[in-house]
């Protein structure tokens, strides 16, 4: 029990300052519980301590995906170049802007000086470096080549990365126009509608239609807006709260993302080109398919094609070809099935899927390509009639006026 509540210490970052046995001084950082054992640990490895102060606790940003790509590559960069593993964790570390990077990695290396292997301390960071990731860190390790999985790694997080990225910039542009014409209707429904609505009230006459109903949603805008506003952002915090908390949401949210027009189709091809693109690196590094698979599904970031995977697993590991059982699950197109197949007759697995992944990356590219120029004309048809019909309407007791004059 004594072992367990000593392992259960807290633990906090050192900056110590010291010299050794040449008289140099040297700088670093050490991970423990407190400075007295820090001191203890330098002693023992020679180095004459000068001072030991404790680090600031704060968090600095979050680590996000491109963080963690980029330590990668960094890594693997390094490696190739025969840099000593712990020292091109010192160097990626001290050189990171993001203090939580720092942070993850010093204790990373502290964690591997100790004696763990590379693959144990990645799997204390589970949100950072999911199971995919140490997977192939732990074949890697086993093979000793531990540079090029890295370096594939890499390739594949980046790939990965750029993918995402373009389905973000998909949706982007549209939200965008929308939140911007959503800043404009209530800009003119709040401050210019009832300037109008003042300059209309002296003269005397009724008001046509579309004027006095513009100048109706105007009052109730000017009178509720805080409970319009309130409604619409609790609600898109409410979907997005249960999105994570509910699975048979989640379920119902990515099922219904891949049958939506226009966007359904990116999403689909998106999903195919990051299953396959994971599983060619799986495999490529030796990982067994049926291994492989844990790791895939998650992956590809789609429920449907989680599900998909958990089939296919069990079909493979009771004898099934990999061909048959994706055809099974019928969430691939023939395309996909035929290249799996000629890669499983021909002993080349990996480099199918991959041209398989590198062919849906191109088809995702050009499509999202023609979707950010056809949204353009769409948004503008919407939108247009909308701001031009409350301008209009504000208009028409001026040109019946004017037309009154004339007459």
């Amino acid at each position: 029990m004594a072992v367990d509540k000593k392992t259960q210490l807290k633990e906090f970052n050192f900056a110590w300052e010291g010299k050794d046995r040449t008289g140099k001084t040297i700088k670093g950082e050490m991970r423990a519980p407190g400075d007295a054992l820090v001191r203890t640990n330098l002693r023992r490895q020679g180095i004459n301590v000068i001072k030991v102060k404790k680090q600031s606790t704060s968090r600095g940003k979050r680590i996000t995906e491109k963080d963690i790509t980029f330590f990668t590559r960094q890594m693997a960069v390094m490696m190739k170049s025969g840099v000593p593993l712990l020292q091109a964790f010192d160097i990626v570390a001290k050189g990171h802007s993001n203090p939580s990077v720092t942070k993850l990695l010093l204790e990373i290396k502290n964690d591997v000086e100790t004696g763990s292997s590379l693959t144990q301390a990645f799997r204390k960071h589970p949100l950072q470096f999911d199971q995919l990731f140490c997977n192939l860190v732990q074949a890697g390790e086993q093979a000793g080549i531990l540079d090029s999985l890295l370096d594939r790694l890499a390739t594949y997080k980046e790939k990965i990365l750029a993918i995402k990225g373009k389905i973000k910039s998909a949706l982007f542009y549209p939200a965008a126009i929308i939140v911007a014409a959503v800043i404009i209707i209530s800009v003119i429904m709040i401050f210019v509608i009832p300037a109008f609505k003042d300059l209309f009230s002296g003269f005397g006459a009724d008001l046509p239609g579309p004027t006095q109903l513009v100048i109706t949603l105007s009052e109730i805008f000017v009178s509720y807006w805080w409970a319009i506003f309130g409604i619409a952002g609790g609600t898109i915090y409410g979907l997005l709260e249960l999105k994570k908390r509910s699975k048979p949401f989640q379920h119902w949210i990515d099922r219904t993302a891949l049958k939506l027009p226009l966007f359904g189709e990116i999403m689909r091809k998106a999903t195919i080109a990051r299953w396959t693109r994971t599983m060619s690196t799986m495999f490529a590094a030796g990982v067994p398919l049926v291994e492989a698979l844990d790791s895939v599904g998650g992956a590809s970031g789609n429920v449907v094609y989680v599900e998909a995977t958990k089939k296919i697993q069990t079909e493979v590991s009771t004898g099934t070809s990999l061909t048959v059982a994706m055809q099974n699950s019928e969430v691939f197109p023939s395309m996909v099935m035929q290249m799996v197949a000629i890669g499983e007759e021909s002993g080349a697995l990996d480099s199918m899927l991959s041209k398989i992944a590198d062919f849906f990356e191109q088809e995702v590219d050009e499509a999202v390509d023609a979707l950010t120029s056809l949204m353009e004309p769409m948004i503008m048809m919407v939108l247009g009639p909308i701001i031009g019909g409350i301008i209009i309407a504000m208009y028409l007791p001026i040109f019946k006026m004017g037309s009154a004059i004339g007459g």
